[in-house]
């Protein structure tokens, strides 16, 4: 799972700033995690495909989808770099990274970082208050989606798999289709391989 830094420290954004370029991590709760290896071609395939569709679908709005590597600050001791993610308050926009919390944030799944995404990212994005959070899995093929309700918490996620169409409540219901994403034949089609 993006192995954690075992140390008695809290980590910090001014320590996040000094770490050498060559490598990446995130900070959750002031815990470490480095994000190498880097993602499979599937995790990006999958990566690219839901930022181009918000790109596409989101141009001259007001929200702005970002791909990884972006960081995000979210606190002096949680910065992370989300999948894909979007951010519809321009004042959290900065030349160098985002402050504040993304009003939507995918994650999709490695090996490496599957645990992590669910667990730790979970309750570090409904903390902060990242209105829909996804969880993409590029090797099951499924979408686990979580909103933020009134109370400040994620209810119960709701799946939805490659050959459905997903609404983003977060961004005025505006809809992926799933099987796009997945590279997947659609509802009555046949995908042409070139």
């Amino acid at each position: 799972m993006g192995y954690a830094l075992k140390e008695d420290k809290k980590y910090t954004w001014q320590d996040y700033l000094n770490w050498p370029d060559s490598e990446r991590w995130e900070i959750i709760n002031g815990e470490a995690y480095n994000m190498t290896p880097a993602p499979v071609i599937k995790h990006q395939n999958v990566t690219g495909n839901f930022f181009s569709r918000l790109k596409h679908k989101l141009d001259g709005k007001e929200c702005r989808p970002f791909i990884a590597p972006t960081d995000v600050v979210l606190s002096e001791h949680d910065v992370v770099q989300p999948d894909v993610f979007v951010v519809c308050d321009k004042k959290k926009i900065t030349a160098a990274n985002i402050q504040g919390a993304p009003d939507m944030v995918i994650e999709v799944l490695s090996p490496s970082t599957a645990l992590k995404d669910k667990r730790e990212k979970r309750d570090l994005y409904e903390r902060v208050g990242v209105k829909e959070y996804v969880i993409v899995d590029p090797t099951e093929l499924y979408v686990e989606r979580f909103l933020l309700g009134a109370d400040g918490a994620y209810g119960k996620g709701e799946v939805f798999g490659p050959k459905e169409v997903m609404p983003l409540k977060s961004l005025a219901d505006l809809e992926i289709s799933l099987w796009e994403v997945f590279e997947v034949e659609g509802p009555g089609e046949k995908l042409e391989i070139s």
